[in-house]
């Protein structure tokens, strides 16, 4: 928790000190209103002994009551404000911190903490930080200066009464103690329950389509109550505990309240004494308040330092993927690309993906991967532009390796079409003009004209600035596909990735878009994973993978007749007079 509040900025601690102020005065201002009650008491105690009543004295002082009161009404409002901006000023720090660490994962750390559960830390775990701060920021500075102050005021005024107020702190304390060791591990375990739900409701909203077509909403209806279930009584549990905290707490005072008039009614003799009875009720009050208030942020913390811990283990997270700073300043539309003996595993995993893949690309040329479904082809491509990295060999462009590259410098060089278009909410113009390609709008229809989209596009009510929903809902995979595509194309880059992105084409539009592109690109360097051998049979060199094994590579025609695995692929799709 401590280590999150480093965050804060300079105006935070400014804020804090003014707030630390106002608390000081505002203890003070409470602290002598007994005082001055003490001296009303005292006046009017003259009714009892028959003498004349001072009104005067009653006002001035009643007066002074009610500044103070109007004082310290005042001064918490004030501290609430610094408060809750301190607190705001944090939660949008640690979402920023937490927003940016998660941008430079690779897909290493974000299969690690899943993507529900980041989601969850981003939202709730800040708000439970939040939270705490504003509400125990004031807390924490007032109730031990109140506690103390009003200790030092009743102290020697009666220790039959110190006694009582002793006693009802440790009746206290010991609640609070025993509450908490009960429900501070259904606090944890709600954190990670929430992180389920957020998944089951996830993957429902996701893939409605598939869980309706497939008659699954009971299925789905089931799992969700039973994690929303599970949520549900570990919330009620944890609530009910904390329940308990309130009627005790009104237990107590109550208690304390009846016992200092019970020992008062025994040792009180004169009007001085019932004004002393009533000043240390003011002051027990105080001491008592002060523990309940330092008690609901102790109730308070549990779920926050879990919070705490939840978003310092992602802000901890050593980045696997570890940026060189090597840039290439040259962007001449042409690049190279040498795999120098590559074998990859997944973390923690015992078997590698990739053995030992050798091959090089020369500038302009189409390298095509093809293989059986989990032969390594997406796997082998991701390295390119290190959605992972290498367990051994190097991956080289234009003579550098990949891992001195400077990340940012390195993406530049490269346009990545993954195997399912991703589209973000906006325009067409600004899906396709994506990050920091900086195309005009003539290069962003000469894009969408190679990816064979300006059909579609142009039908659409408003052409290029036509809206896109989230996830490119309103269009079609086909047509999703081909704008990831002219995505890529608007970046003008040095090296094509196709992660098998012409699937979702029919014949026609596929080999139209291909023909488009080799004459649109032909000094970019292009690697197409593809399961269809007319997607890849004009490629320059074809490689053949089998189980992470390369076991075939050249031309179509070489391959056709040399290698058994890709005769049978090409057996399996066209004919012998086909091919």
């Amino acid at each position: 928790m401590f280590k999150l509040l480093i965050n804060l900025k300079w105006i935070d601690y400014l804020f804090l000190a003014i707030v630390a102020g106002l608390v000081g005065f505002q203890v003070w201002l409470d602290l002598e209103l007994p005082d001055y009650m003490y001296n009303i008491t005292q006046e009017l105690g003259k009714i009892g002994q028959g003498l004349e009543v001072e009104m005067s004295v009653i006002l001035s002082n009643g007066g002074i009551m009610l500044g103070c009161a109007l004082g310290s009404l005042a001064s918490a409002i004030i501290v609430g404000f610094f408060v809750a901006n301190i607190a705001s000023r944090l939660g949008y720090n640690l979402r920023e911190m937490v927003y940016n660490k998660i941008q430079g994962f690779s897909l290493r750390e974000i299969n690690k903490f899943s993507t529900a559960s980041l989601i969850t830390r981003t939202t709730n775990d800040i708000r439970q930080i939040q939270m705490v701060l504003a509400m125990g920021c004031q807390a924490l500075i007032k109730a031990p200066i109140m506690a103390v102050c009003a200790i030092i005021k009743i102290v020697g005024k009666s220790w039959e009464w110190s006694i009582a107020t002793g006693v009802a702190i440790a009746v206290l304390i010991a609640l609070v103690l025993t509450v908490m060791l009960v429900a501070l591990p259904k606090f944890k375990k709600i954190q990670t329950l929430t992180d389920d739900l957020n998944r089951i409701t996830r993957e429902n909203l996701t893939g409605i389509r598939v869980i309706r077509a497939s008659n699954a909403e009971d299925y789905q209806n089931e799992k969700f109550d039973k994690s929303n279930e599970i949520l549900t009584k570990t919330n009620l549990f944890a609530n009910r505990m904390m329940a308990i905290m309130g009627p005790g707490m009104n237990i107590l005072m109550s208690g304390l309240n009846l016992s200092i008039y019970w020992i008062g009614a025994y040792i009180v003799k004169d009007i001085d004494g019932l004004g002393n009875m009533m000043v240390f009720t003011s002051y027990a009050m105080q001491v008592v308040m002060s523990f309940i208030m330092l008690i609901m942020i102790f109730i308070l913390l549990p779920r926050a330092l879990v919070s705490a811990k939840r978003i310092n283990e992602v802000l901890d997270t050593k980045d696997s993927i570890v940026p060189g700073c090597y840039k290439d300043e040259n962007f001449d539309g042409t690049a190279s690309v040498v795999f120098d003996h590559v074998s990859f595993k997944y973390p923690d995993a015992e078997e590698y993906v990739l053995k030992d893949i050798s091959f090089e690309a020369y500038e302009g040329e189409t390298i095509a991967f093809i293989g059986s479904t989990g032969s390594g082809k997406s796997t082998l491509i991701n390295l390119i532009p290190r959605l992972y990295d290498a367990t051994e060999g190097r991956v080289v462009i234009d003579g550098v390796d990949v891992k001195e590259y400077d990340l940012e410098n390195l993406n530049k060089k490269i346009g990545y079409v993954p195997q399912r278009g991703v589209l973000f909410s906006g325009t067409v113009k600004s899906n396709v003009n994506f990050g920091d390609n900086n195309a005009d709008e003539n290069t962003v229809k000469g894009a969408i004209s190679v990816a064979q989209a300006s059909n579609f596009v142009s039908r659409m009510s408003d052409g290029v600035d036509s809206a896109i929903s989230q996830g490119g809902t309103n269009v079609s995979g086909g047509q999703k596909q081909r704008l990831s595509i002219a995505r890529a194309i608007a970046r003008k880059p040095e090296i094509f990735i196709f992660d098998d992105s012409f699937s979702a084409l029919d014949y026609k539009t596929d080999r139209k878009l291909r023909s488009a592109l080799k004459k649109h690109t032909q000094k970019v360097t292009k690697f197409i994973v593809a399961q269809r051998i007319g997607t890849i049979k004009d490629a320059d060199k074809i490689i053949v993978l089998e189980s992470g094994n390369m076991v075939g590579m050249g031309t179509h025609e070489q391959l056709i007749k040399t290698c058994p695995v890709y005769q049978e692929i090409a057996l399996s799709q066209l004919s012998k007079e086909e091919l």
